[in-house]
């Protein structure tokens, strides 16, 4: 009877110990899971399959991108076409084009200086095409970082997220109005290299949804 009570017991003990052992080892394996892609460029440990994607985007020099765009802020909700033609790295030109195809503004974008013209033919100056977007539009739109985020890269941002293909699913950065976080819903798979096709970018209250539907690779 004790030789049977001892060897209960310790059956009772190796079980209790083998579960939270488990138990253990889930944990710690749901965790790795979910930080398997979560590395900003500062991380010493790298992602060679991110960098070769890194690589390739650093390859675009000009491309044009047609698509559509929503901004949301309070009650306010503006719909919205877009062209948008990179010609390098710190000069583009974007068009704002409403759903009646009427052209509203047109933002050309140099080194050190943004000219915003209106349907009108005024023309505005500054240094910052965001300040430019802001004053004539009333919307808050990233414009400056959205060169690197429009093609998929984090830009300036230092936290960041990738997807199970090594591709940007989240981007966190804040500038002067503020952090925004920006999501990578969809991407277009036709395109060399893979480049975003549906993302979102939230401010607090705003509300930043971008489709791009059309990609013109230039090289």
């Amino acid at each position: 009877m004790q030789i049977s009570t001892i060897f209960s017991s310790y059956y009772s003990l190796i079980t209790r110990t083998f579960w939270f052992l488990f138990l253990v080892s889930c944990l710690l394996l749901t965790n790795c899971v979910k930080n398997e892609y979560k590395k900003s460029s500062t991380e010493l440990i790298s992602d060679p399959q991110w960098e070769t994607h890194q690589a390739k985007l650093n390859t675009l020099h000009e491309y044009q991108i047609r698509g559509s765009c929503m901004y949301q802020e309070d009650q306010k909700k503006i719909y919205a076409n877009f062209f948008w033609h990179q010609y390098s790295l710190k000069k583009y030109r974007l068009l704002i084009i409403n759903p009646l195809g009427i052209k509203e503004l047109e933002i050309i974008v140099r080194p050190n200086i943004s000219c915003l013209k209106t349907k009108t033919g005024q023309k505005h100056i500054s240094h910052l095409s965001s300040d430019l977007m802001h004053q004539f539009t009333g919307m808050i739109i990233p414009l400056d970082d959205l060169t690197a985020w429009l093609i998929g890269s984090p830009g300036r941002a230092r936290e960041f997220e990738l997807d199970k293909n090594h591709l940007l699913k989240s981007v966190t950065f804040e500038n002067n109005s503020g952090k925004w976080q920006l999501s990578y819903l969809s991407y277009n798979k036709n395109t060399i290299p893979i480049l975003p096709k549906s993302l979102e970018l939230y401010q607090g209250i705003r509300l930043i949804k971008i489709k791009i539907d059309n990609w013109t690779l230039k090289r």
